[in-house]
């Protein structure tokens, strides 16, 4: 069923807190909404990852992302129907309380922001299990706190019995949809950077399974998509990866690193490199002996090397051929993760060893930025200024090279050259397809000059 245009069924899965039970929540919601025959569509609030990864387990679709800080706001509800394209429901689940955004941003990006830009009605996951009556002031609160943001109803998480769920209910002022039980079986793993993502969970279908039999037994789904059909309709255009243009008629291949220690880039990213008439192909750096063939452009996105760090360091025959590639001058992104893995060592673990530098587990960094670039680079140009997000527990040493891509917060960063741009900082192009124009523009030239990798 093609959904019409503006049309879009839809709701947001938000809460008090980080902590309240969202991202379960929002799977099972998707995952049961799915098992009763509809096309779901699966959105994450903010830069995360490791949340779409669960949302495209339970919908079978790319997990899509919604956030004004690293694509603009006019981009968000264009970018929700882009998609939503033939979903009947699109879920998004927001990010860590309903009105927390960026610092300083007086909520920008949060939750709230994006349901107002895209005129969704919210649905509040409350955590009762350590309160009962008071939970009704804390969702009037939410409720009423902004009246640019439409709260429709809750579902209760973690109810300790039913006497229990009936007394928290019976302060709600608003429909309670749903009242789940306490059920630790049911919660997902954490680690260094949050929840452990789902290509390396070794039983996550079946999570999302459970998910799915929990919500549909918990949750009257006929009153979610009865509040999911009291959304407006969108008088927006969706966007389209159009906005790019390929360069010649050839289709250069594009590596990207992907396998369970590269999990981390926007659906997005490769629906513009297509566009720019790029062919997208995946290797996994943990077990793959060589490049794609003719690799005309590197794509190194993040994930978690560091947890995989001994199998990349045993592939020593793809650690040479990224390391010859990169030397001979083939287009190379590497963010966050791809970083660490084209270091010289991650931990002590050897890497490809293309940079000059080291990197090692420290404390978090945690930065949402806007950044500009000092020179023209393979990305950049000079004094000009994108928005991205850091998340990450390493450190490189140095911090830079020769060539710096950006200047985040002051300081010179990254490692670059008329061929390379690597660093922490993660952009979204769907925000910034400069960036992914550009980057095309120097693959195509790369394959027309017959050096590919």
């Amino acid at each position: 069923m093609t959904t019409p245009f503006g049309r879009l069924p839809r709701f947001v899965v938000a809460a008090p807190s980080t902590g309240q039970g969202k991202t379960t929540v929002a799977t099972g919601l998707m995952a049961a909404l799915r098992a009763r025959g509809l096309a779901v569509s699966g959105h994450k609030v903010g830069p995360d990852y490791i949340d779409p990864g669960y949302h495209a387990l339970a919908t079978g679709r790319p997990g899509r992302n919604l956030d004004p800080h690293l694509v603009g706001e006019s981009l968000v509800a264009p970018l929700l129907l882009h998609g939503a394209q033939d979903a009947e429901v699109a879920v998004v689940e927001g990010v860590m309380g309903l009105f927390d955004g960026r610092i300083g941003g007086n909520g920008f990006s949060s939750t709230a922001h994006v349901a107002a830009l895209t005129q969704t009605p919210v649905v509040l996951v409350v955590d009762v299990s350590r309160s009962s009556r008071t939970i009704g002031a804390v969702v009037h609160g939410l409720a009423t706190y902004d009246p640019s943001v439409t709260v429709a109803g809750v579902i209760l998480n973690q109810a300790g019995s039913p006497r229990h769920a009936a007394e928290v209910a019976s302060s709600v002022r608003l429909p309670v949809l749903g009242t789940i039980p306490r059920d630790a079986s049911l919660a997902t793993p954490s680690r260094h950077l949050g929840l452990v993502t789902a290509a390396e969970r070794e039983e996550s279908a079946a999570l999302v399974a459970a998910l799915a039999e929990r919500v549909t037994a918990c949750v009257d789904l006929d009153a979610v998509l009865d509040v999911a059909r009291s959304a407006c309709d969108l008088d927006v255009a969706p966007w389209s990866p159009d906005v790019v243009s390929p360069p010649s008629p050839a289709r250069p291949v594009v590596a990207v690193a992907a396998g369970p220690a590269f999990t981390f880039r926007y659906a997005e990213t490769t629906e513009l490199l297509e566009a720019a008439g790029c062919d997208v192909v995946p290797f996994d750096p943990t077990a793959d002996a060589d490049l794609p063939v003719g690799t005309s452009g590197l794509y190194l996105g993040g994930g978690f090397p560091e947890v995989h760090a001994e199998a990349l360091a045993a592939n020593a025959t793809l650690r040479d051929r990224v390391r010859s590639a990169v030397a001979a001058g083939v287009p190379t992104v590497a963010e966050c993760g791809g970083l660490l893995y084209l270091c010289r060592t991650l931990d002590g673990a050897a890497m490809v060893g293309a940079i000059e530098a080291d990197a090692r587990m420290v404390g978090l960094t945690l930065r949402y930025p806007s950044v500009t670039a000092p020179a023209d680079s393979l990305l950049g140009r000079a004094g000009e200024v994108v928005t991205g997000h850091e998340f990450h527990h390493t450190t490189v040493e140095p911090v830079t090279g020769l060539a710096p891509t950006w200047v985040v917060d002051g300081e010179a960063v990254g490692f670059g050259s008329a061929s390379l741009h690597a660093s922490y900082v993660h952009t979204h192009w769907a925000g910034h397809p400069q960036l992914a124009q550009r980057f095309a523009d120097a693959v195509h030239a790369r394959h027309a000059g017959g050096t590919g990798g």
